[in-house]
């Protein structure tokens, strides 16, 4: 027989009752908490196990997290948090305004002038901060 209840909830859940035997603190943690934690990977860390660090061959951290912005927008920009983080850490790795510019107006094309506009408003909420 199968459970009634969603198993993503129940996995949620479980991920959450882990969570909190670890620490309590973690009961009530969010994306945007994580993001007053560690706003900003250090590069050398970043590019060590999102970039060549793991895998020589592969793409480096910097077209790695412009890849990630891409997405981020395409699937309407909702997750706010991990775009403000994701933009910080493309340019910790280097990328420019230009660069990050280019990869959420090119996602308009595919997630639509609105996922598209609130990806902009986020990265310069953040490219603002930064300078």
């Amino acid at each position: 027989m199968s459970d009634a209840k969603n198993p993503f909830e129940l996995w949620m859940s479980h991920m959450q009752d882990m969570a909190k035997a670890v620490n309590p603190a973690l009961e009530s943690f969010t994306p945007q908490g994580f993001e007053k934690l560690w706003p900003t990977m250090p590069g050398e860390v970043m590019e060590q196990f999102m970039g060549k660090g793991l895998n020589p061959e592969g793409l480096d951290a910097k077209t790695k997290m412009l890849l990630t912005l891409a997405g981020l927008t395409v699937l309407g920009a909702q997750a706010e948090a991990q775009v403000r983080l994701t933009v910080r850490q493309a340019v910790e790795q280097g990328a420019t305004k230009q660069e990050i510019a280019e990869t959420i107006g090119l996602m308009g094309l595919f997630g639509g002038l609105p996922a598209m506009n609130k990806a902009m408003t986020l990265a310069n909420e953040v490219l603002e901060d930064e300078a």
